[in-house]
Formats: structure tokens, C-alpha cells, sequence
């Protein structure tokens, strides 16, 4: 019998590489008799991880999902999750993405932060993140689902690499001595290819589970659970600012994030 894990991933692998999204997962699970969890969605992610990793790809940080409370909203979900940011998805302040190779992407508007130190305590604080962080960059984060319709639980997102599809990072480093990331201000303006600049999403670092800095800690504690700690040299995606846009052909966006400046994609 095969592998009801191995089975989900690889309906996950097969949407991503034909982009052609599949119905809930939590739909598959059950036909395997499951009970599915969030151990069974991270054991799915884990599956693709290191298929990814055999294929040549290289984890260079991580995300954190589900941190603000308007993107719970629009999902119907009440926690955060986790996924791996890759070395072949990310992009460079400006870039056009092909929308192409995209299933059903939206934009949002994130800080990141870049790790000096490992932070591999189970117990982690705040004060371990501001020690470990190198500085700060505002970032634009390109989510997709391999799941129809955007039709998800927190079983679908987890097992779904947290539906990250590419991020962007600004070139303009802040060190976190240099920014109130709580109070920081965040607007997006979004112009299609043919309309006018209009604001699309607006929000504050505090949407971030009270601090981007709390969502790190958290992502943090987290992982050295797991036995896999952030290290040196990672990139963390705290978690949107604001909620989630639907990006079409044609689309540019750019992010204001106060202390931080700006950061741009656009969809060609």
C-alpha cells in the first residue's frame, strides 16, 4: 500500500511542476482513512523539501505564514505556519516574474530579516532574535497555492510549503537599532498595465503577531523543536503586514515599509 504522506507530496509536486492546482488535501487524506494533522502536514512539507533538495535547489532561510490577522481572515485560519524560502525563487528588488510559471499568485508586504548568529534554542526570546539578526530589509512576498481555488485549511498551507512561491527582497539594509519595526507603517500600491497607481493593501508591523520580532521568535522556538534550527546566514520572512493581493499579467507592485523603504516586482 503506498505511503498516504508520499501520496499527498507527490499530488503537491505534480500540481507545482504542471500547474494545474489539485482540490483540498484534507479531501485526499481522507480517502487514506486519516485523521490529517499539522505533523502530517509538516511531514508532507518535509517529503518536497527533500525531494527539492535532491533536485539541486537550496533552502536559503525560511517563512512565516498566517501571522496577521487579516490574511487568517480571508483564509478561514487561526495560527501561523512555517515553510522554506529557495535559493531558485528569489528575486531581486525590481524584477519582472513570469506570471507564467505561476498557478494563482498574490502579493504581500513583509520584513525580513537576515540571521548572523544561529538561533537554535527551544526557548528562544525576543532578545535572542534582536542578538542573532544581522539587519532588516523590506520584502514582497509571492504566494501561490497548489490547492484550487485558494480552498485552504492549515493542513493544505503546511503541507503546501506554506504557499510560498518566490519572494523579493530590498537591496537597502537596516539594522534593527535604526527602526521601530512595531510602529513601522506599511502601504502597497499595485499599477496594472493599464490603469493608474492605486493603494491595494495598508498595514502596521504590529499586525505581525503584535512585532515581526514575536513572529521570528516563534518561527525560531519552533524549529529548534523540530531539530532544525535557523542559522546563520538564513533569511526570515516575518509574516505579511497587511493582507494578501491577487496578481495578474501586467501588474506591478511596490511596498513602503517605514524605516525600511520600498521594494517592487512586476508580473509579465
Amino acid at each position: 500500500m503506498n505511503d498516504p504522506l508520499q501520496s499527498l507530496a507527490d499530488l503537491l509536486w505534480q500540481a507545482a511542476a504542471a500547474r494545474v492546482p489539485v482540490p483540498p488535501l484534507r479531501e485526499a487524506a481522507a480517502t487514506f482513512g486519516m485523521v490529517p494533522t499539522a505533523d502530517h502536514a509538516y511531514a508532507v512539507q518535509r517529503i518536497n523539501r527533500d525531494r527539492r533538495v535532491r533536485a539541486g535547489d537550496r533552502v536559503v532561510g525560511r517563512k512565516i505564514g498566517l501571522t496577521s490577522k487579516a490574511v487568517q481572515r480571508q483564509l478561514g485560519v487561526d495560527s501561523p505556519d512555517y515553510g522554506s524560502l529557495w535559493a531558485a525563487t528569489a528575486c531581486g528588488d525590481g524584477d519582472t516574474v513570469a506570471i507564467g510559471t505561476l498557478i494563482q499568485p498574490k502579493v504581500e508586504a513583509e520584513v525580513a530579516l537576515v540571521l548572523a548568529r544561529d538561533v537554535d534554542r527551544p526557548d528562544a526570546t525576543v532578545a535572542d532574535l534582536v542578538g542573532a539578526t544581522d539587519f532588516a530589509l523590506a520584502a514582497l512576498e509571492i504566494v501561490d497555492s497548489r490547492i484550487a481555488d485558494w480552498k485552504i485549511g492549515l493542513f493544505d498551507t503546511i503541507a503546501d510549503n506554506a504557499s510560498a512561491a518566490a519572494f523579493v527582497l530590498a537591496g537597502d539594509p537596516v539594522r534593527l537599532d535604526r527602526v521601530a519595526l512595531r510602529e513601522a507603517r506599511m502601504t502597497m500600491t499595485r499599477r496594472p498595465g493599464d490603469g493608474a497607481v492605486e493603494t491595494v493593501s495598508e498595514g502596521v508591523g504590529s499586525a505581525c503577531l503584535g512585532h515581526p520580532l514575536n513572529a521570528a521568535a516563534w518561527l525560531a522556538r519552533a524549529l529548534a523543536r523540530q531539530g532544525d534550527p535557523l542559522r546563520a546566514g538564513d533569511i526570515v520572512l516575518t509574516g505579511a503586514l497587511g493582507p494578501m493581493v491577487t496578481a495578474r499579467a501586467g501588474d506591478r507592485f511596490e511596498a513602503r515599509i517605514e524605516g525600511l523603504g520600498a521594494v517592487a516586482v512586476a508580473f509579465g
